[in-house]
């Protein structure tokens, strides 16, 4: 099999039914496809849509204008292909006179129409169009074009329509922020992704190749475990060195099997995978799990390739296997040690050792798994796919996930904003070091993913992030099985011995969780309730000597008093409970827990010997139990945390003002990437204006080449300055840290002193120094860092923090995902350590939070608008209560494409890719 080699600005997308399409330009060696999807694959009827009449040369002259001689200027066409089978086209001419309009055409084979080609072609072509600013696509149809006509009404963009004499003028705008749009896309991918997995997870048939005889292998292992849990389809092992394998009937090879299976395990070495992926495509397979690993770059290439080309979704390589628990399916295709329980736990891990280990944890914990894929090195099924299939599965209520690298992380985070809305996600946030990312990125072959980047992602995405698998089993027990708290994280501490309550309550403090103090009512109530000597202050000691009534009343009154989002109850066995044979959990099992709906109650118990499990309650429902007051802690703050995030209103893109413009920030960027093809820093005067064309704040610069024109620029600028002072730069080409190369000086208050700092940077920097930036001095203020910074994985990330000399120093810094949303530009100030600095505390005013949040705004619309935008700085940002000033700042541009993070695409991993030379 020969190495594969994609086209250029190839993709592939799924269709509606879940068949995988690649996309791509149409080219002059396309021809004859093009003319054949016109002639042969379409029907007179298909035609006379298309052309509006029956002309026998209509699909030679279509041919010829898309990949021929007649091929107009600004033509955009693309092709969308199955197995190699051209299947449908879509193209757009701008108009000669009205160049951002442009006409639309399509043509979808009759075998493909009603499965979503169409849609697809359109999406891309929209993505396309607008790369070339073409901001409207404009066609002709007729009137009985229904097909046609529902495709626009369910494109999400906004249609007009004008009827004359039975054809109809549809005019379709193309906006860059319509999030209808994006929304419409969402669904569509959706629906297309569910359908593509379900041959993985609701197989009807499985086949075990490279299953052997040998005790203990992987394949044998997983063939028994399959045919033990019961799987309720036809299940068949392929070894053409075995007759039977495990008291299984064994065929030499997929052709010999009585039917086509669904799913294909793939436990065979590495040289043999990508020709047994092939001969499940051309079979009909349409999920592979491939548990080998240490596929080389090549092999990895060929089995990509076999599973776009034959619409197979692949889990793996490197997988550990997959497991859907549903009574329906009943399959256990893994081969870790313990078998999972049924529940409604969905699960997906990359690490095989993390799954084995949370399989465990969650077992012994109660928590049954609806089902479970370990994703081991993600070529393309991935957690964004699988969290889309639990939204619909309709028995997963709980999501947890183990990531160590993300494809498409902006689709991700839109999948699980709106996936946490119905269920909880939970993750392990792994590779936080540079260390633990390093063997990330080793383990999974794909970029490790930079701790501020995951932190923003999973804020933004409403994603409860733990630090281990065992907080994340703590967190997900009272998830799984308690209300969430109110949003306020206010918890009443409940033990019957001190100790263990003041424990208990510095835990709560350190996770951010707050005790207030009881109502004067609420004590009263509690003295009556709890023998002499309990303390009601919160915490309350109830004292050993409460009886099990005493402690159940307590708790009770906690609950539906309302002064509390949780109760925490921690208990340890005394020598009193002991004697009287009084167990003080009967009650709190037994009895009645008013409003218990509504309020969480936790329980601590330092004697049991496993850090959590579930206690049954008398009539239903479970309490979690943990062995350390931190634990407990940690979960109701994860719990508190969840509580919040949903309290949060739906926050729309931040709008941008008017006077922003994009059309001479994109001109700006192209003339400097002309000039300097492999990109760089933008100088002083290209960074000012780049900057404002978002009304970014940078105080006023001359850029001064002599020291004539230096001290003439001092004498101008100096009257606008602070103190009448002004401030020298010296600038060169590569500059990255003024400060660091002492190439600043500041409060220069008159000719003498000016000319003495020029003749200095002439001295020491000689011809290295392009020049001089001439400002005023700037009155004092709070320094803050504000910026943009591209990432390879994620896009741009917009950043605030505190700036000047204290930026790495202290490290106090907030991100989020551009764009920014209203509710952003507000958590990005509340969430830094030196918040109170910004917002205002006694005696000291807050600064201009409004000009702060123009400042966000510009440079989100900056980062979305430019994808050449490779980092920003506004270092120091100087903020005041009367505003904002920027004294410094620098703008890296890179060639990099416009990239659409929305646009339907499977991912291409990196192991899959050919060298893009």
């Amino acid at each position: 099999m020969s190495t594969v080699e994609y086209p250029p600005r190839t993709v592939e997308a799924l269709l509606a039914d879940g068949t995988t399409a690649v996309i791509r330009p149409l080219s002059a060696a396309d021809h004859a496809a093009v003319l054949d999807l016109h002639g042969e694959r379409m029907s007179e009827g298909s035609r006379r849509w298309r052309f509006f009449g029956a002309s026998r040369r209509a699909p030679e002259l279509a041919a010829d204008r898309l990949c021929g001689t007649a091929h107009p200027t600004g033509l955009l066409a693309l092709g969308a292909w199955v197995d190699g089978e051209l299947v449908g086209e879509a193209d757009c001419e701008p108009a000669q006179d009205r160049p951002e309009a442009a006409e639309l055409a399509l043509a979808v084979a009759d075998a493909w129409q009603h499965r979503g080609v169409g849609t697809l072609l359109v999406e891309h072509l929209v993505h396309a169009a607008r790369e070339h600013g073409i901001t409207t696509f404009e066609a002709d149809t007729l009137a009985g074009n229904r097909a046609v006509h529902r495709l626009f009404t369910d494109l999400g963009l906004p249609v007009h329509r004008r009827f004359e004499q039975g054809e109809v003028r549809v005019l379709v705008p193309l906006e860059d922020e319509a999030e209808h749009y994006r929304e419409a896309v969402d669904e569509r991918g959706r629906s297309a992704d569910v359908a593509s997995l379900a041959a993985l997870l609701r197989p009807r048939s499985v086949a075990v190749i490279g299953a052997s005889r040998r005790m203990g292998s992987v394949g044998r292992t997983v063939l028994v475990k399959i045919r033990r849990n019961g799987f309720a389809g036809d299940l068949w092992a392929v070894n053409p060195y075995a007759s039977e394998i495990a008291g299984e009937p064994a065929h030499p090879s997929l052709a010999t099997l009585p039917g086509t299976p669904d799913l294909a395990v793939l436990a065979v070495p590495a040289g043999a995978v990508p020709g047994a992926a092939e001969e499940c495509g051309v079979a009909g397979v349409r999920a592979l799990v491939v548990l080998t690993a240490g596929l080389d770059a090549d092999q990895a290439r060929q089995l990509m390739y076999s599973c776009r080309r034959h619409s197979m979704r692949l889990v793996g390589p490197n997988s550990l296997g997959i497991a859907q628990l549903d009574p329906a399916v009943r399959l256990d295709a893994e081969f870790g040690g313990a078998a999972a329980r049924t529940g409604t736990a969905g699960v997906a891990v990359q690490s095989g050792g993390v799954g084995i280990a949370l399989l465990g944890q969650l077992a012994r914990l109660g928590i049954g798994v609806s089902s479970f894929v370990s994703l081991g090195d993600k070529y393309d099924v991935s957690g964004n796919d699988l969290l889309q299939w639990w939204e619909g599965d309709g028995r997963t209520d709980l999501a947890l996930l183990h990531l160590e690298s993300f494809g498409n992380p902006r689709a991700f985070s839109r999948t699980a904003r709106r996936v946490a809305r119905s269920l909880p996600v939970l993750t392990v946030d792994a590779g936080r070091s540079a260390a633990g990312r390093r063997g990330a990125a080793s383990h999974t072959a794909a970029a490790a993913t930079p701790t501020v980047t995951r932190e923003a992602l999973f804020r933004q995405a409403g994603i409860t992030a733990t630090r281990s698998v065992a907080e994340l089993v703590e967190a997900a027990a009272l998830l799984h099985a308690q209300p969430l708290p109110g949003s306020r994280g206010a918890v009443a501490v409940v033990s019957n011995a001190g100790g263990i309550g003041i424990l208990a309550a510095d835990a709560c403090a350190e996770a951010g969780l707050s005790l207030p103090e009881l109502s004067a009512a609420t004590t009263a109530t509690l003295l009556d309730l709890l023998p002499d000597g309990a303390a009601v202050g919160n915490p309350i000691d109830t004292t050993a000597a409460a009886d099990p009534d005493e402690l159940g009343r307590c708790v009770r009154e906690l609950v539906k008093g309302g002064a509390v989002d949780a109760v925490l109850v921690a208990i340890v066995p005394t020598a009193l409970s002991a004697a009287t044979g009084l167990d003080p959990l009967r009650v709190l099992l037994d009895g009645p827990v008013e409003g218990r709906g509504r309020v969480p109650v936790v329980l601590v118990l330092p004697d049991q010997d496993v850090t959590v499990r579930y206690l049954n309650r008398a009539g239903g429902g479970l309490l979690p139990a943990y062995a350390d007051p931190v634990a407990a802690a940690r979960a109701l703050a994860h719990a508190r945390d969840r509580a919040r995030w949903l309290a949060e209103p739906s926050s729309p893109p931040v709008a941008v003002a008017d006077t922003s413009d994009s059309a001479v920030a994109r001109h700006l960027a192209q003339a400097f990437l002309a000039e300097h093809p492999e990109g760089g820093w933008l100088d002083p005067k290209e960074t000012a204006d780049l900057l404002d064309c978002y009304d970014l704040p940078l105080t006023t610069s001359i850029w001064a080449r002599g020291e004539h024109d230096v001290l003439l620029a001092a004498r101008t600028l100096g009257q606008l300055g602070h103190d009448g002072e002004s401030v020298l730069k010296a600038y060169w080409p590569d500059q990255l840290h003024k400060s660091a190369a002492d190439a600043v000086r500041t409060g220069l208050g008159g000719s003498d002193e000016v000319r003495a700092a020029y003749r200095e940077f002439e001295a020491r920097f000689g011809e290295s120094m392009a020049g001089v930036v001439v400002q005023p001095m700037a009155a004092p203020g709070l320094e803050l860092l504000a910026g943009v910074v591209q990432d390879q994985v994620f896009g741009p990330l917009v950043m605030l923090g505190l700036g000047g000399t204290a930026t790495d120093l202290l490290d106090d810094r907030s991100a989020r995902l551009a764009p920014l949303t209203e509710r952003d530009l507000t958590t990005m100030v509340t969430e830094l350590r030196s918040a109170p600095l910004l917002t205002g505390r006694p005696g000291t005013p807050p600064v201009d939070l409004a000009a702060l949040r123009r400042v966000l705004t510009g440079l989100s619309r900056l980062a979305c608008d430019l994808p050449q935008l490779a980092e920003a700085d506004l270092n120091p940002l100087i903020a005041r209560p009367g505003g904002l000033l920027c004294v410094d700042a620098r703008v890296r541009l890179e060639p990099r494409p416009a990239f659409d993070p929305y646009l339907r695409q499977l991912r291409r991993p990196a192991a899959a890719q050919r060298a893009q030379g």
